[in-house]
């Protein structure tokens, strides 16, 4: 149990809440339809949660090999604003690289697993779904593609998390296919590219130094990082919209409105970021939680953690009004 919970908190089990939350909606939104499944449901959202788990080791697995991972230590040493470096547990000397390798392989292969079990009762679909995600999560920095290093890598967090990961799980727990399940996954996976894409341009400097070619990167500018930041934020509450203007979303998703101003603070604080990377920022109530707080000031990694924070907090918010609202509509 130990060594398990080593493993885990290595696979920063902190972002998980990006993958359980989408597949609870997922499930709560097919828990309507005649076959729909908890069992099956359950299967699924664990096999979810380990194929998470699996894929951040993977990404140390592969950058570690592709590159001494202490390079992000040694870019804050140089006067980089870079996050804590990476795979501090190979550096520190805890475990080695063939046994990283062996807990990538087991929590996959366990969600490959469960992946198998739903197959039987739902149909090759499931497999064909389950087969997709792992080539695209393996290929985020895996060789020979690599899309994490080509500006690729934030889109495909998104797809994965939103479409195909929502389509995955609701055909599980019901055996069919939604319009209402496809619309909604869109903002949902925008959301989920919008976490990862505030951490890139955060990173843009030392991802830069360190020849990792993120999508922020691919933007050049800030001007246009900053406009795809403006979409990202906005454009899942115009998803919803255009939704409910189709009738196929009920009235009662304009609930997702009331996170506006998480999204507009959001943008701020990134465009703040880009202009002014010295200015301060203090947690606000509405912005949800995050953490102890006085503990990442100490740190000093409170400039990076409020605007992930936030982010974070923005995609959960809009799951939770969505998954009360799949019970009330």
């Amino acid at each position: 149990m130990k060594k398990l919970l080593f493993w885990i908190r290595n696979a920063r089990y902190q972002a998980l809440p990006q993958s359980a939350l989408p597949a609870i909606l997922a499930i709560c939104m097919a828990s309507r339809n005649n076959d729909f499944s908890l069992s099956l449901s359950l299967v699924a959202l664990f096999g979810i949660l380990l194929a998470h788990l699996s894929l951040n080791l993977f990404d140390d697995y592969f950058d570690y090999r592709h590159k001494d991972s202490n390079f992000r230590d040694r870019l804050q040493h140089e006067g980089f604003r870079a996050r804590l470096y990476k795979c501090h547990y190979l550096t520190s000397g805890a475990t080695t690289l063939s046994e990283l390798l062996r807990f990538c392989l087991i929590f996959g292969a366990i969600a490959l697993l469960c992946g198998g079990v739903i197959g039987y009762f739902r149909g090759f679909i499931i497999l064909w779904l389950v087969l997709a995600g792992a080539l695209l999560g393996i290929s985020y920095s895996g060789a020979p593609l690599r899309l994490s290093y080509r500006g690729l890598g934030e889109i495909l967090i998104g797809i994965m998390f939103g479409p195909l990961l929502m389509i995955g799980v609701y055909v599980s727990a019901c055996g069919q296919i939604s319009m209402p399940l496809l619309i909604v996954s869109l903002p949902v996976g925008l959301l989920v590219m919008n976490i990862v894409y505030t951490h890139a341009v955060m990173d843009s400097v030392p991802d830069k130094a360190v020849g990792k070619m993120t999508f922020a990167l691919r933007l050049n500018t800030p001007k246009a990082m900053l406009q795809v930041s403006f979409v990202l934020n906005v454009l899942p509450f115009a998803g919803i919209l255009i939704g409910i203007v189709a009738g196929i979303l009920s009235p009662y998703y304009l609930f997702t409105f009331l996170l506006l101003p998480l999204a507009v603070a959001l943008f701020r604080m990134l465009s703040a970021f880009v202009h002014d990377p010295d200015r301060k920022f203090t947690p606000r109530w509405w912005m949800g939680p995050m953490g102890n707080w006085k503990h990442f000031e100490q740190l000093g990694l409170d400039w990076f953690l409020i605007r992930w924070f936030l982010a974070r907090n923005l995609l959960s918010f809009f799951c939770i009004i969505l998954i009360i609202i799949s019970f009330i509509r």
